[in-house]
């Protein structure tokens, strides 16, 4: 089977081609760098061709909210058009765990992108995923001042990318939802704590301040704005088992 992976030479992309291809599949790691542009819309007739499956893994450049939002709707305006011309059979998109409970605008972007893709017609599922382990050390320096760190105490269940494109790759190769899937990773505990262990397995010694107010990349987080609020497919690595991993590889 053919499966384009738009974003495919990112973190999650990546991944998820080298899983793919190890299954047999042919994949095409479509990124502007390939020659594959779904802004421009350069390349995409040529690499959709006799594509069964796209993975869309295409993420903005920019977090503030107008731009956020341009991007993810000019993005899929020419993506999906170019899918339904090449008959594709299934659009699988990766998003994000609670974006329709956030004043995020990053989350309302991506809302926005999830709601063309539902009205696109093509068969389609939309992976949410909570928030990647990859990024505790830039949520840490987000909300860094001196020597402290204030994060919210509001719940959190961050997941390991290898869980993510695991997922992703798995939903690919099954037959379209026409909703959404969530995953999320195994442990779930107080932001302010997982921010602090992470921290302290790294040597550093930044002080993590239990703040309510403190925001999440600008937007205000209630206790359960961040993880599943029903079943999720759960990942199989802890925070504790990415960390010795990450020692590993560095």
């Amino acid at each position: 089977m053919k499966i384009v992976v738009i974003g495919g030479t990112g973190l999650i992309g990546s991944k998820t081609v080298v899983l793919l291809r190890q299954r047999g599949h042919e994949v095409v790691a479509a990124s502007p760098q390939s020659g594959v542009n779904t802004i421009t819309g350069e390349g995409l007739k040529e690499a959709l061709a006799g594509t069964q499956v796209v993975i869309d893994l295409a993420n903005s450049p920019s977090f503030e909210d107008r731009a956020a939002v341009e991007f993810f709707e000019t993005s899929e305006r020419n993506l999906l058009p170019a899918e339904t011309a090449a008959g594709v059979r299934h659009h699988v998109a990766l998003s994000i765990v609670g974006i329709d409970r956030s004043d995020n605008g990053y989350f309302r972007a991506k809302v926005a992108q999830e709601k063309l893709i539902e009205a696109s017609g093509i068969p389609y599922t939309i992976v949410r995923s909570t928030q990647f382990m990859e990024f505790l050390r830039g949520i840490a320096d987000s909300n860094a001042a001196e020597n402290m760190v204030r994060i919210s105490p509001s719940l959190f269940q961050p997941i390991a990318s290898d869980d993510v494109a695991a997922n992703v790759a798995d939903v690919a190769l099954t037959a379209p939802r026409n909703g959404i899937i969530e995953i999320a990773g195994p442990e779930r505990a107080p932001f302010n704590e997982i921010v602090a262990r992470y921290l302290k397995a790294v040597g550093d010694p930044r002080e993590v301040v239990r703040d309510p107010e403190a925001r999440y990349f600008g937007g205000r987080v209630e206790e359960r704005s961040l993880v599943p609020l029903s079943d999720a497919r759960l990942g199989r690595i802890s925070l504790d088992e990415w960390l010795r991993r990450s020692k590993a590889a560095a």
